[in-house]
């Protein structure tokens, strides 16, 4: 009787564990989600941004400046270094 409980239990743990190590490794990297850093380098003043900062300030821009919402990566060269020009004299 114990003898059999104990193979059941040996059996359990030969088929679950490599579930639960990869479970292990998994897990964080699923908890993180996308919440990673985005980092936008503006090529005209050589640095870069990290672009969930910087969302308010694209939106003050573009209502400052009577522009359309436009993702800034969709945005012409024209628009993207008027923006930067913007965002720099901010500070």
């Amino acid at each position: 009787m114990i003898r059999g409980k104990l193979n059941l239990v040996r059996s359990l743990l030969r088929r679950f564990a490599p579930m639960a190590l990869a479970a292990a490794f998994a897990l964080p990297v699923l908890c993180t989600g996308c919440t990673g850093t985005v980092r936008v380098y503006d090529p005209y003043y050589h640095d870069y941004h990290v672009w969930a900062t910087e969302t308010p300030y694209y939106t003050q821009w573009e209502h400052d400046t009577h522009r359309d919402h436009v993702d800034f990566a969709k945005r012409s060269q024209a628009d993207q270094k008027a923006y930067w020009d913007w965002r720099h004299s901010q500070h």
